[in-house]
């Protein structure tokens, strides 16, 4: 096809290589099937406003929300975490969950995001608040979770946390009281 007439260069070359019998027109006017009408036309327009006025909200609540769902962050803060759990029974004694209970473990009760071991420091990767709020829903599982423990009250969370550069500022998290513990 190449050096037999037909043109290389310019727009839609490609269109004169496939041969006699091809045109880069269609062989009906878009106007005369009726795709352009007043109505298709803002019903268009209202579908494309309403998945990106859709698409901002989703971002919008994202960056208020704990988890920051939607609400990708390229350069995420660089804060760290560590905790002190315990748990506090009847008498008010106050028992590190790093000790089995009932037969219970903590590390294989809660698992992911680091909190199978708070005592050690480490990286907030969506943010304190995420963390924060997935330490928080750990200690209501295991308050629910741990139908042989018949002496923990509730539990308790120490929670040492640095926000970027800043220094440490402590926070304390604690479950829902436990209805059976005597």
């Amino acid at each position: 096809m190449v050096g037999e007439g037909y043109p290389i260069r310019g727009a839609g070359w490609w269109i004169h290589a496939l041969g006699p019998g091809w045109s880069s027109r269609p062989s009906h006017p878009c106007h005369r099937l009726g795709v352009d009408s007043r109505a298709r036309v803002i019903g268009r327009r209202l579908v494309v406003a309403l998945v990106v006025i859709v698409q901002l909200a989703l971002v919008l609540r994202g960056y208020g929300s704990a988890h920051k769902e939607f609400a990708f962050q390229m350069f995420p803060e660089s804060s760290t975490w560590r905790a002190e759990i315990v748990r506090v029974t009847a008498d008010g004694d106050r028992v590190p969950v790093t000790q089995p209970w009932a037969g219970y473990r903590w590390d294989e009760l809660v698992r992911g995001r680091g909190l199978g071991h708070p005592e050690l420091r480490h990286h907030a990767d969506a943010g304190l608040d995420n963390q924060l709020a997935f330490l928080d829903a750990a200690l209501d599982y295991v308050a629910d979770n741990t139908p042989r423990d018949d002496e923990t009250r509730y539990l308790e969370a120490r929670v040492t946390t640095w926000h970027n550069t800043d220094g440490p500022e402590v926070t304390v998290l604690r479950s829902d009281d436990r209805s059976d513990a005597a």
